[in-house]
């Protein structure tokens, strides 16, 4: 089955904070609305769900591309890592397994870091992450028989 002419896309969004994610999704959803592609977002309560819900929405067919999109600021405990980690992990294990998903997931010390990443005028990660994901799409497009 080829893939359609225009992508749809689902932003997973793991909305823990909330400020920080509307900049992620601008940037995501402007540069998949300039290239001309259609999405929707599902919203999670973390970014450890991020991979979960991209494996579910996968089952579906609906969707030919995943941008994961979240925020993770470390704190004073080790629950930091085990965020960062898995969730980059599980992301990373759903890529292999044929998926075009765009890491978003910023992992920062400080909200300040955490700003100069998420704003489309400045690090445009949200955007970036959007980007990753159609170009992965168009690897997977190239390699189809």
């Amino acid at each position: 089955m080829s893939a359609p002419s225009v992508p749809h896309v689902l932003l997973a969004e793991a909305r823990f904070y909330p400020a920080l994610n509307d900049a992620l999704l601008t940037g995501a959803r402007a540069m998949l609305d300039a290239a001309g592609a259609t999405h929707e977002t599902v919203t999670v309560p973390g970014a450890l769900e991020l991979p979960a819900a991209i494996q579910l929405a996968a089952s579906t067919d609906r969707f030919q591309a995943y941008v994961a999109l979240g925020v993770v600021i470390r704190g004073e405990t080790y629950h930091f890592e085990v965020v960062a980690n898995e969730s980059a992990r599980a992301l990373m294990a759903l890529t292999l397994d044929g998926l075009a998903i765009g890491n978003g997931i910023i992992t920062v010390e400080t909200e300040a870091q955490a700003w100069a990443r998420a704003r489309p005028e400045d690090g445009d990660k949200g955007g970036g992450a959007a980007r990753a994901a159609l170009a992965l799409l168009g690897v997977a497009e190239r390699f189809r028989f």
